[in-house]
Order: structure tokens, then C-alpha cells, then sequence
């Protein structure tokens, strides 16, 4: 168990990182909104091949035609090539915002709780180094296949299939972008838990984080869902910089665990009253002296016979 010293030196060292962190966390929720904006608004411009447009070629009797329906979708990513390069810019250093944070609040957890996953720390810096450099990467990779194709003069189905998914620079960067970011995801959620355990994040907080973990692992639903991993990176860049609304969770001050009481405790707390009037003694008033014994039933006989004579 740490002793008061040791407390307090990690307690002011975090304070430190979490004022360094705040403006990283606020600038990379923000970016990594911005970012899912610019690439789902320039992809939304595409041109899209529908299945009568698809089959066209092999209706007309023309197994392998010499410009496949797809090449303007080819030929549209080419062009805009420089505002997905931009986009995955912005995606990356939200990333390495996001790692940063999650470093120092794995390093606050693991203080208060030594039994946190060792293979958390890894999971956290591996992925989330990859993740950043994969999401640039991969864009840079289509923009070199894209531009190859269009000044090539190829536009055959085979060529087409090269410049989207099936070139190897694009294969290579698809599979490393899975294993990146389930590594990370893996790591954020792992980090969240024990978090949550020790009573670092309040319980919203961290479901709030276990599913932007899941969307960063499977970028669904466009700039919509987005919104979730940029949002907790605000709230975490306004629980760093001290302004939560019910003031900081009480285990960052105290230096140790602090568990968030369970349902059956609040229940419980809840009903410890069970809105009956307090005793006496309670509510500090004196309770009157009880008659001594048998002092109740004589006074009132010889009031009775007091009566009749």
C-alpha cells in the first residue's frame, strides 16, 4: 500500500498531466468531429453505381468491358483526394490526443488499483499509434492508387478493383487499420473498467467511453455517431481541467480507490429512513422519566378514595 508521501507526490503529478491534458483532450474531440464532417461530406459527392448500371456491360453481351461503370467513383476520390488526406489528418491527431488521455488515466487507475491488466499500457500505445498512422496512411495509399489509375488510361473492372480495395497497398493498410483498431479498442475499454472501478470516471462516463471505443473500432454510421468518441473527449478535457459540475470524483483528490457505490447500496441509503419521524433521542429531546413501579396504580386508587370519603 503506498504510504502518505507517495500519495501525495502522485496525486500533484496528475494534476499536473490533467492541466497539460485538458487542451488536448478539448482540440482532439473537436478535430476528430471535424474530421468525420470533411470525409463523409466529400465521400456523400460520389458518384454512386447502381445494379442496373452494374449489370449493364453483361447484358449487353460484354463480359469484361473496356471502361467498367465504376470509374467516375474512381475518378471523383482522385480528385478530392487533398480533403481526405485533410480529414484523416484531423482523424490521426485526435488519436493521438485520445492516447495521450487514456495514458494518463491508465497511470492514475493502475496507482489506485496495481491489479489493472498489464496488457493495457501496450494495447493503449501500440494501438493507438498505429490507429493514427494507419488513418493517414490509408489515405495517402488511395490517393497514389486512384491517381495511378486515372493517368494510366486503364479503366477496365480489374483496374478499378486495384485503385479501391484490391491493391496491395490498400489490402495491407485494411488489415493493420483491423488489428490497430481492435488493439486499441481493447485497451481504451480495459482502461475504462478499472477506472470505473476505482472511481476515477463516473459510471456514465465510462459506458460513454466503452462505446466510443466501439465506434473508433468500427467507424459506423458517418459523422452522426462520430459525435460519441468526440463528445467524451470533451468531458474529459472538462474532468482534467477541474470544472465538472459536481466537482471531481473523490478518488483523484484522495489518491486511492474510491468505489462508486453499487444499486443495492444507493437503494439502500434511499430507504434507510423509510420516511418514518426520527426517536427522541434522535431529534435531541429529552424523554420524560418513566413513574417508578407501581406508583401509576396507587396514586390513582387514592385519588379515588380521596373521591368518596
Amino acid at each position: 500500500m503506498p504510504s502518505a508521501t507517495e500519495i501525495k507526490a502522485q496525486v500533484a503529478r496528475e494534476t499536473h498531466f490533467r492541466s497539460r491534458l485538458a487542451v488536448p483532450a478539448f482540440a482532439g474531440g473537436f478535430l476528430y468531429l471535424l474530421s468525420a464532417i470533411i470525409i463523409s461530406g466529400t465521400l456523400s459527392g460520389a458518384p454512386t453505381v447502381g445494379l442496373l448500371q452494374g449489370l449493364a456491360p453483361a447484358l449487353s453481351g460484354v463480359a469484361n468491358p473496356t471502361v467498367s461503370p465504376r470509374t467516375p467513383e474512381v475518378k471523383f476520390v482522385s480528385h478530392h483526394a487533398f480533403s481526405l488526406i485533410a480529414g484523416s489528418l484531423l482523424a490521426a491527431i485526435a488519436i493521438a490526443a485520445l492516447t495521450l488521455v487514456l495514458l494518463a488515466l491508465l497511470d492514475a487507475t493502475r496507482f489506485r488499483r496495481p491489479t489493472t491488466l498489464a496488457a493495457a499500457l501496450p494495447l493503449v500505445i501500440v494501438g493507438g499509434i498505429a490507429v493514427a498512422l494507419v488513418s493517414l496512411g490509408h489515405q495517402i495509399a488511395s490517393a497514389i492508387e486512384t491517381h495511378n489509375f486515372v493517368t494510366s488510361h486503364n479503366y477496365s473492372n480489374h483496374a478499378v478493383e486495384q485503385a479501391l480495395t484490391a491493391g496491395t497497398a490498400n489490402t495491407v493498410s485494411d488489415y493493420v487499420d483491423l488489428l490497430a483498431g481492435l488493439a486499441l479498442a481493447a485497451g481504451m475499454v480495459a482502461t475504462l473498467i478499472n477506472a470505473l472501478r476505482v472511481g476515477l470516471l463516473p459510471r456514465w462516463m465510462a459506458f460513454v467511453g466503452m462505446f466510443a471505443a466501439l465506434l473508433i473500432f468500427l467507424p459506423i454510421g458517418g459523422a452522426e455517431l462520430q459525435l460519441v468518441p468526440a463528445f467524451w473527449m470533451v468531458m474529459m478535457g472538462i474532468l482534467f481541467v477541474g470544472r465538472w459540475p459536481k466537482g471531481d470524483p473523490p478518488a483523484w483528490a484522495a489518491g486511492e480507490a474510491r468505489p462508486w457505490p453499487s444499486q443495492a447500496q444507493l437503494r439502500a441509503e434511499a430507504g434507510g429512513g423509510g420516511g418514518l419521524s426520527p426517536s427522541p433521542a434522535a431529534a435531541g429531546a429529552t424523554p420524560a422519566p418513566a413513574p417508578a413501579a407501581g406508583q401509576g396504580s396507587s396514586g390513582r386508587r387514592r385519588r379515588k378514595r380521596s373521591g368518596r370519603s
